[in-house]
């Protein structure tokens, strides 16, 4: 009998134990390669010494100081090390305690901007469906995940939801990937005139998908062209880059292999690396010396930002990462992790996409590989799959309802970045077992 509230309520969940590199021990000694990072937070895998010292270091200096008497070494280090390596422009960094409350800030932040400047009739944001922001209420709006929307409609604020960039099921016969990226700026510059340019806020977006529809990339030019539509309008781009970021698909932000460079920036997972709950708002210049020429403070707050033990594992974290160069290490695994995906499940009679950049991949399951045709949601096929992968000692991260909330299932791969290609070739061997298994 447990008296935690767990997710879900009649599982009966193994005993994490210990951790160290790809593996995690459970109570009985089952080892678990882990292939998705949790939710692609473990980007160092688990009990690295760095990181470890560094906590210690920091705990027997000082664990806690409130952010309204005392800034700390810890953050302000962070907050350097995270402006240096961020898109051009950027001056601050906001320290929350993860992903949610990054979102949440990055949508009042954006809000305030525009009360500062004199422009308090904006009050509108714009986002995509089968997106995922956030389980707070306000990232919960902006998010498209129409499971976890559902029971919470009532209470949330009014979004409008354009198209995801969804090349696989989105692009229709006979258009190029160019074109169908403008079809969806298209899209999005028709909302904004229904709207009225003048009273939308923010346009909110993963720069890579993530957890709702797995590891969608955008095709060529579609964010440069949502970003010069936003700077025509004067509305500020919001990329929420919690679980593709901080070196996860290859670059330290996903935006740059886009060209393109947001207004607010949110980060999580990778920046701690799970060692610590923390999560950032990257702010641009313009934006903070409009809240110092007016109000002079940002509205919001929470007990723990700025957590000097989360800001100094995360700076530790993003120091191994610089230092090992990790960075072009998960450019190389990647292309070996999608090599390895391909020559599996290729020619699968039920993988219909197989997807990513770096080590952040997917494979889409179908039940007809001609037509696209999803499994029935009946059967939970992606749920079975965990659970078959668990079997086998591998975590992976699967997900239902990738269409539209309620038909569809994908597989989600998240290796840390220290895997090696023996790694690679395990995690791979033991998810073609698993898909066998569960079907």
């Amino acid at each position: 009998m447990t008296h935690i509230l767990h997710r879900q309520i009649h599982h009966t969940l193994p005993v994490a134990t210990s951790g160290r590199g790809m593996v995690i021990t459970d109570s009985a000694g089952r080892e678990y390669i882990d292939a998705c990072g949790g939710a692609a937070v473990s980007c160092l895998g688990h009990g690295h010494p760095d990181v470890l010292a560094a906590m210690h270091a920091q705990i027997d200096r000082l664990a806690y100081a409130h952010t309204s008497f005392f800034t700390t070494e810890a953050a302000e280090q962070l907050a350097d090390t995270l402006v240096r390596s961020a898109p051009a422009g950027t001056s601050h960094a906001y320290f929350v305690s993860g992903g949610s409350e990054a979102v949440e800030a990055a949508l009042k932040m954006a809000r305030q901007y525009f009360v500062e400047i004199g422009q308090p009739q904006r009050q509108h944001f714009i986002a995509r469906r089968q997106s995922y922001h956030g389980n707070t209420l306000g990232a919960l709006a902006v998010g498209g995940n129409e499971w976890r929307r559902r029971q919470f409609a009532p209470l949330l604020i009014p979004v409008t939801h354009v198209s995801a960039c969804y090349e696989y099921r989105g692009r229709a016969e006979g258009e190029t990937a160019e074109q169908y990226g403008q079809r969806l700026v298209a899209e999005l510059a028709a909302a904004i005139d229904t709207l009225g340019g003048e009273n939308v806020i923010a346009f909110v977006a993963e720069t890579v998908g993530g957890a709702t529809a797995g590891a969608l990339t955008p095709v060529p030019g579609y964010l440069q062209g949502v970003r010069e539509l936003c700077t025509r309008h004067g509305i500020l781009l919001i990329l929420d880059e919690v679980m593709c970021g901080m070196g996860r698909c290859g670059t330290l932000h996903a935006c740059e292999a886009e060209g393109v460079v947001p207004d607010l920036l949110v980060i999580a997972k990778g920046l701690g690396g799970g060692y610590q709950p923390i999560g950032a708002v990257l702010a641009q210049g313009r934006i903070v010396d409009a809240f110092a020429r007016g109000s002079g403070l940002f509205q919001h707050g929470h007990t723990y930002l700025g957590h000097p033990v989360a800001c100094a594992a995360a700076l530790a974290v993003q120091q191994v990462i610089a230092r090992d160069g990790l960075l072009e290490q998960v450019q190389r695994l990647g292309h070996g992790l999608r090599e390895r995906l391909v020559a599996t499940f290729g020619e699968h009679p039920q993988v219909g996409d197989i997807r990513g950049r770096g080590l952040f991949q997917a494979i889409e399951l179908v039940r007809d590989r001609a037509t696209k045709e999803p499994l029935a949601p009946a059967l939970k096929l992606h749920a079975k799959i965990k659970a078959a992968a668990m079997a086998q000692g591998l975590m992976v991260y699967p997900m239902g309802g990738t269409i539209d909330g309620v038909r569809g299932d994908h597989i989600l791969l998240a290796p840390p970045f220290i895997a090696t290609e023996s790694d690679l070739d395990c995690i791979v061997e033991r998810l073609a077992r698993a898909v066998r298994a569960a079907l």
